[in-house]
């Protein structure tokens, strides 16, 4: 069995495979022997890949080295179903790696958008076998953040569905601004990419994916879960 740990910016998920298939899929906050070992609990894992947009714990080396046959740490230097075309791959963010080894299985010789709606808004393109670079800007959170943290007076708000727009008292100014402004960013990013490309396909994905998915306007394949595929895909290449 595959196991895929997936380290983001404020949890963790865990997926286990029987080849391309998932049998199980949980995402923990607290990255702990125990927590680890629950979730683990009646599987036998005989490979497993890390990705980690963060430092590694020690705990992964010390739990995952000494217990699973074949451990693997994705990387840029990795053996990858599709060619980097990035001046700085050393700096490619893992998650952006592997959403881009889902994308290029799941949509072989195609023109792919990825658009990553997570702490941060990412927009990867790929052309045919080749990953050819990327935007990033802050995501929706951070935006909120952002405007309470460095102005004396604007509260923190969340996203939400129901607002004033043009707001009719702060809250709603900033749900409108943030939002919309994420959602204008977002559809004209795939309206450029439409215009440029004729065989194309575009993915929406990320934490903020389920609820942006229904403001934009193009068509597009929501896979939320396009980081944990594509990175059982790079585990079963670096397996072989």
């Amino acid at each position: 069995m595959n196991l895929i740990v997936d380290i983001g910016n404020t949890s963790t998920k865990l997926a286990v495979f029987e080849g391309k298939i998932k049998l199980s899929m949980s995402r923990i906050n607290d990255l702990s022997c125990e927590e680890l070992e629950k979730e683990l609990t009646g599987f036998k894992i005989d490979r497993a890949i890390v990705s980690s947009v963060r430092i590694l714990p020690p705990l992964i080396y010390e739990l995952f080295f000494s217990n699973i046959p074949f451990v693997h740490i994705l990387s840029h230097t990795s053996l990858l179903p599709f060619k980097i075309e990035y001046k700085t791959p050393q700096t490619l963010g893992s998650d952006r790696i592997a959403a881009a080894a889902g994308a290029s299985c799941l949509f072989p010789g195609s023109s792919v958008l990825i658009v990553d709606a997570g702490s941060a808004l990412t927009f990867d393109f790929l052309s045919g076998n080749s990953f050819k670079g990327g935007n990033i800007s802050p995501g929706l959170n951070m935006r909120f953040k952002a405007l309470n943290k460095f102005t004396d007076r604007l509260p923190l708000v969340s996203p939400k569905n129901r607002y004033t727009s043009p707001g009719k008292n702060t809250n709603d100014a900033i749900a409108a601004g943030v939002i919309t402004g994420v959602i204008y960013e977002i559809n004209e990013y795939i309206r450029t990419f439409v215009n440029e490309h004729n065989d194309f396909k575009i993915i929406l994905t990320g934490g903020d994916g389920e609820f942006l998915k229904d403001k934009i306007d193009y068509h597009f394949t929501y896979m939320p879960d396009i980081v944990i595929d594509g990175l059982n895909i790079i585990l079963e290449y670096n397996a072989k």
